[in-house]
């Protein structure tokens, strides 16, 4: 059996080496030279992929990758990984999908099988995918199947991975259904089929829409106990001994990566389409959004309290990547930080120890991370810690710097005598 993987990305690429692992032959296609080269030379540029491993399946010809759409026609089961990103107005941008979409009918044969795996709104692949592939003149659930399976990767996590985490399936029929989940079952240890396409799309939007929707009320309590001047760390590590009831959720500098900031604004603009307004993820989106200024606030007030504005001061921010532990730097709110202290007039430098440098037409575009040392430490008048990376070394930061600002709680957690929730030495 031959699976092609449209869109060898963060999502593409861990599928067709897990895939590829399990001994199917896996034919990668991008439209990037450069993914195209890497794969074919064995190195891979997604974090939580060693190069070993792909290196070694390219090796055995069980992967390989390619520009060529033409080589699709090879494959047994094709499944589409490609971007979804939210336009200016935060409206989905299903061009990608709809390139795809194309590239596969210009090939499609009968018996295969296409899934989609890029999250977007419920109906898409109904909607979008069907109508293309069956003007072909084939049809689905009889010549070829069609499903949608939502990809459910989580970069850093060395728990749960693409051959681990249960793989929901839906199909515009149930043939279609039945076919897929068989497929999946090849490499996949669990999958779990629901009724129909629109099921599964919900229910990845659902994921991620409840993870944003709780982090934002963890954030909102966090300005509540801000302005009852009650430690917010302290109220949730009390909250969460419940041993029933509470969910443990955390606030921060705001929310980053591809997933959580992205995807319930696709829902919400599907159901703008059926005049209902998704109460919830706007005022969670809102909340969530705010973090960052919250963020420049408790600067403020750090420098304020040693007679400084932020204008004219020197800020140190520590983590860039929207989480710990990863060099993703999707929708990071780090980012907004960055620009938010250069608008003000500070002067800032950051240190990542994954990240070499900020790309060109981001926030700080340009910038490169300096070394973590006791002379950038020292010419800081505020460190900002903002993304706690494991390797980041807080000591030296605790030791060197006069003034710091912790969004993540990670200096309270490896326990130094901090002297607030926010503002943690210096205020």
């Amino acid at each position: 059996m031959t699976l092609g993987v449209i869109g060898m990305g963060y999502v593409g690429l861990p599928l067709a080496v897990e895939a590829a692992q399990a001994g199917l032959k896996v034919i990668g296609l991008d439209v990037s030279p450069d993914v195209v080269s890497r794969v074919q030379r064995g190195v891979s540029h997604v974090g939580d992929v060693p190069s070993d491993r792909v290196a070694s399946l390219v090796e055995e010809g069980t992967l390989r990758a390619t520009l060529d759409v033409a080589e699709l026609t090879e494959c047994d089961a094709i499944s589409i990984c490609v971007p979804t990103p939210l336009s200016k107005t935060r409206d989905p941008d299903v061009s990608y999908i709809v390139a795809a979409s194309r590239a596969v009918a210009s090939t499609l044969r009968k018996g295969q099988l296409v899934s989609l795996e890029s999250t977007t709104y419920p109906g898409t692949t109904r909607e979008i995918l069907l109508p293309v592939l069956e003007d072909t003149g084939l049809t689905a659930g009889e010549d070829f199947f069609l499903c949608f399976s939502p990809e459910r990767v989580d970069p850093g996590n060395s728990t749960w991975h693409t051959g681990n985490t249960p793989k929901v399936v839906g199909g515009v029929t149930p043939a279609c259904t039945e076919v897929a989940s068989a497929f999946y079952s090849r490499f996949i240890e669990e999958v779990v089929a629901v009724s129909s396409a629109e099921a599964a799309e919900l229910t990845k939007i659902l994921e991620n829409t409840f993870r944003s929707i709780n982090i934002g009320l963890a954030n909102e309590t966090a300005l509540i106990a801000d302005r009852l001047g009650v430690d917010v760390w302290e109220v949730i590590d009390a909250a969460a001994t419940k041993p029933f009831g509470f969910m443990r959720f955390v606030p921060g500098p705001g929310l980053g990566g591809h997933c959580i900031p992205v995807d319930p604004h696709y829902l919400s603009w599907k159901m703008r389409t059926m005049n209902y307004r998704t109460r919830f993820i706007e005022l969670a989106s809102e909340i969530n959004g705010a973090m960052p200024r919250f963020i420049l606030e408790k600067a403020r007030q750090s420098l304020n309290s040693a007679g400084r504005s932020v204008r004219g001061s020197r800020v140190l921010v520590l983590g860039v990547a929207y989480k710990p532990d990863v060099d993703d730097l999707r929708e990071s709110p780090a980012l907004d930080i960055l620009e938010l202290l250069e608008v003000d007039g500070a002067e800032v430098a950051f240190h990542d120890p994954l990240i070499r440098e900020i790309p060109e037409g981001e926030p700080g575009g340009g910038r490169v991370s300096v070394e973590l040392t006791e002379e950038w430490v020292g010419w800081a008048d505020l460190v900002l810690l903002v993304t706690d990376h494991s390797a980041l070394d807080l000591e030296l930061v605790w030791r060197r710097g006069s003034r710091i600002v912790d969004a993540r709680d990670a200096f309270r957690r490896a326990g130094f005598p901090v002297t607030g929730s926010w503002i943690v030495k210096g205020g």
